[in-house]
């Protein structure tokens, strides 16, 4: 059975925190990661099914940290967040793979609606 294990990747904490919150409640794994370099350990030691991204992290920046995904495995779902109107990016990013964006502040529900979409969980009704 598909659990839908899903890696948030933001430097700021209190938007890791809460979505991972949101996202555990839905009953998919979670994991967590600060920067470039934890996300690629984990997608390498734990293969997320999808990766809610930050573009605008210190060090290896999100476009750098999506081609590193995708060259590991091209199958995990990629969706990217930017507080910024930075449009070359977002085209970039889609280029590589990434299969939508959301601009900070997001929207929980469209964001809760977008990975329910790409990563639907199959629970038995209880």
């Amino acid at each position: 059975m598909m659990s839908g294990k899903i890696l948030i990747v933001d430097d700021q904490y209190g938007i890791r925190i809460l979505l991972n919150e949101i996202f555990q409640k839905e009953g998919y794994r979670t994991y967590q990661a600060a920067n470039g370099v934890q996300a690629l350990s984990i997608v390498e030691k734990d293969r997320p099914d999808l990766v809610i991204l930050d573009m605008k992290i210190p060090g290896m920046d999100g476009l750098e940290i999506l081609r590193r995904v995708k060259k590991h495995d091209e199958t995990i779902q990629v969706i990217i967040m930017t507080a910024y109107g930075e449009l070359d990016m977002i085209h970039e990013a889609m280029k590589l793979g990434a299969i939508t964006h959301f601009a900070k502040p997001f929207d929980i529900d469209e964001i809760r609606a977008a990975v329910r979409k790409e990563l639907p969980l199959n629970t038995p009704s209880s």
